[in-house]
């Protein structure tokens, strides 16, 4: 037993340590919360709108929102004209996209500087340098360091590119707002861009059809001549299928041979990992890698060189199916070989042969039926009659290997009827047959006869 003294000084130390904590912890709790007053809900409810709206897809507020209670904050915001109409269309496409997140947020992230910088402490003002480099929050860059000059004339310049045409614009107690007339690309991004988009231009391949093949003989009708090599398979992906829902290894090695010259299984994963991110095609993906092995098949056959178009349903109307529809063995499997074409087709290629062609017929890895196109409406739409499905999320991944293009509906082939089969036998004429008259040679005999003075 402790003395009464004793004892009441531990408990009282422990007493004292609670509060100590809880006091932390209340600290803590104020320090994360943004105020209505803070310089980046003033972004958000500014006229930059092109800017918070890279923001919020970029996901970066919760970033933006720690460095705020760690610090002041100095935010060059480029207009949105600069951002809507001076920006290049196809930089911007690149930027957007899903595998490109990282890109995006140390683009903005280079507009920010961990200080405050108003336009009474710009450099040239006073004594002091002429150019100073700030560090800014793209930690990804390798040179982070934003330089800000002031030229002879007296304009402030950002970047050495960006003209201050709006200094002091948005003034709170942890930040302030400059407005500038262009956009500031760091240079990784710069690289990473340039790097893409030759990627992009030599790994596209010229939609082409397949090679007609003999059903008798299961043979080229006409024989190819020697292809040169990195060239695609000369007979058609189907020749790869196995009888049942799965898949058979392709019956020749690819333009890669063994050593695998193509990674379908990644470029099956990027594909997969793009469907999840784009939104609204969750059920898809979850067919391809969970309830059957089509993404794994189609990894191989991308490996051995062919290439496919994966016409995508969206969620809406995966849920339109029936419990009879996918309750058949293999139902999932032949509703989705259906929705794959062995052809390399974006919406731009589709769209143009349905222009030219009207309705275009392209082959399916669901034997022996096809898939039917038309244009509609300005846009692609799939089927036959009431069960059709428009083109509505075009070019969602194209790497020049798998294309895949969203659709609003979920196809199935169409069966012929009996009345279609049944040949219609042409209609017969009846053989008109002329009564012969008999003995009329006798008859015009004895009339002579008798003229002479003979009878019959």
């Amino acid at each position: 037993m402790l003395p009464p003294t004793m004892g009441s000084k531990i408990y009282g130390a422990i007493n004292i340590f609670m509060l100590f904590i809880a006091f932390m912890n209340v600290n803590a709790l104020q320090s994360t919360q943004i105020s209505s007053n803070s310089v980046l809900v003033a972004l958000l409810d500014s006229h930059y709108t092109e800017l918070s709206e890279l923001v919020e897809k970029a996901l970066l507020l919760q970033t933006l929102e720690q460095a705020v209670t760690h610090h002041n904050i100095t935010i060059f915001a480029p207009n949105n004209e600069a951002l809507e109409r001076q920006m290049d269309p196809e930089f911007k496409r690149f930027l957007l996209e899903p595998r490109n997140l990282k890109s995006l947020q140390n683009l903005i992230l280079y507009h920010i500087i961990p200080g405050r910088v108003g336009s009474h402490n710009w450099p040239g003002d006073g004594d002091g340098d002429a150019v100073v480099h700030h560090p800014t929050l793209c930690v990804g860059e390798s040179d982070n360091r934003l330089p800000i000059m002031k030229m002879n004339s007296g304009e402030k310049v950002v970047g050495g590119v960006a003209k201050v045409v709006r200094p002091d614009d948005v003034i709170r107690p942890d930040g302030l707002i400059h407005g500038i007339e262009r956009l500031l690309v760091p240079q990784s991004v710069q690289e990473d861009f340039n790097r893409r988009r030759n990627l992009g231009s030599i790994s596209a391949v010229l939609p082409e059809g397949a090679p007609v093949v003999d059903p008798r003989t299961h043979r080229l009708r006409k024989p190819a001549g020697p292809a040169p090599a990195g060239s695609p398979p000369a007979l058609p992906v189907y020749d790869a299928m196995a009888p049942g829902p799965s898949l058979a290894p392709a019956p020749a090695p690819g333009p890669g041979g063994a050593h695998r010259h193509f990674d379908g299984e990644s470029q099956v994963k990027d594909f997969i990992h793009t469907l999840l991110h784009y939104g609204g095609y969750n059920e898809l993906a979850d067919i391809l890698v969970n309830l059957t092995s089509l993404a794994t098949e189609m990894g191989k056959l991308v490996s051995e060189g062919y290439v496919l178009t994966v016409l995508a349903p969206n969620d809406e109307a995966m849920a339109k199916l029936t419990t009879d529809q996918l309750s058949d063995p293999g139902a999932p499997e032949q509703i989705m070989y259906y929705h794959l074409i062995p052809e390399y087709q974006t919406e731009e290629s589709m769209y143009n042969s349905v222009r030219r062609f009207g309705k275009v017929q392209y082959d399916t890895l669901r034997l022996p039926h096809k898939m039917v196109a038309e244009e509609a409406d300005g846009s692609v739409k799939f089927g036959r009659q009431e069960e059709s499905a428009y083109l509505i999320d075009p070019d969602i991944y194209t790497d020049g290997r798998i294309s895949v293009q969203g659709i609003d509906g979920v196809l199935f082939p169409t069966m012929l009827t009996s009345s279609e089969t049944t040949k219609v036998s042409p209609p017969v004429t009846p053989k008109v047959v002329t009564k012969q008259r008999r003995g009329k040679l006798m008859e015009v005999g004895c009339s002579i006869a008798g003229a002479l003075g003979h009878s019959c």
